[in-house]
């Protein structure tokens, strides 16, 4: 059996830097900017479950999922119309919209994300990109930006038996399949909402980081148990290089 590699020690009277050997990035609002794209796709959602909009219960809808952003789709549908058939007919109008407008051209990477990504991977370290969208919805997201085969594993919910966040199971997933590092306090997470922060402090990974670039904000992240904040993912590689 190979030994267990020991973490970073911890020199007396500064904080512990963990040995970061895996990087699990959200995508929307963390490594991909989509502009508000969340929100027109559950417009269409809404309106194949009958909801209309401008009405008291498209209002309460849509605040609901602003404030759950990052968490699994079909999780907020299942919470906000009940019943499997209904959640899932929601599901499908939803991931069709934001199918349709990733199509138009209307995503970019976040900037200075790619280039991240890029320092992340020729610093040793393995990056995993998840989402909190259904695969197909994933894969469009990634062709679109030409990012098919940027990093050796993309996760999204199903891919972890169907739970995302903030449940840890989608960190966990990456950790046991790329068996990049020995230890979860080796992983560091980063994304744009208080539920990646949740999902990797449920983890246990040694870093976990909010970013400034889509729903939710220092207050969200700080309440969910963030280790740091930054103003994007674009300044992870120089934290985790201990410029910072």
């Amino acid at each position: 059996m190979t030994p267990m590699t020991p973490m970073a020690p911890e020199t007396p009277g500064t904080p512990a830097t963990p040995d970061i050997r895996l990087v699990v990035l959200d995508m929307a609002g963390t490594t991909v900017a989509d502009g508000g794209l969340v929100e027109r796709a559950f417009a269409a959602a809404a309106a194949e479950l009958g909801v209309e909009p401008g009405s008291a219960e498209h209002a309460e809808h849509l605040a609901y999922v602003r404030a759950t952003m990052g968490e699994s789709k079909i999780s907020v549908f299942r919470h906000l119309f009940g019943d499997e058939d209904r959640a899932r007919r929601a599901n499908t109008a939803f991931e069709k919209a934001y199918g349709e407008l990733v199509d138009q051209g209307l995503i970019a990477p976040v900037p200075g994300a790619r280039e991240a990504i890029g320092e992340l991977t020729e610093a040793g370290r393995t990056v995993v990109l998840t989402t909190g969208f259904a695969r197909v919805t994933q894969d469009a997201i990634l062709d679109a930006l030409g990012w098919r085969g940027l990093v050796p594993l993309t996760l999204c919910p199903a891919d972890a038996g169907g739970r995302g966040r903030p449940y840890p199971d989608m960190v966990l997933e990456a950790f046991v399949r790329t068996k990049a590092a020995d230890d979860v306090r080796q992983i560091a997470v980063a994304g744009d909402t208080s539920y990646d922060v949740l999902s990797g402090v449920r983890a246990g990974a040694g870093l976990v980081a909010g970013v400034r670039t889509g729903a939710h904000g220092d207050a969200e992240f700080t309440a969910a148990g963030a280790t740091h904040v930054l103003d994007s993912v674009a300044g992870l590689p120089g934290l985790l290089a201990g410029d910072r």
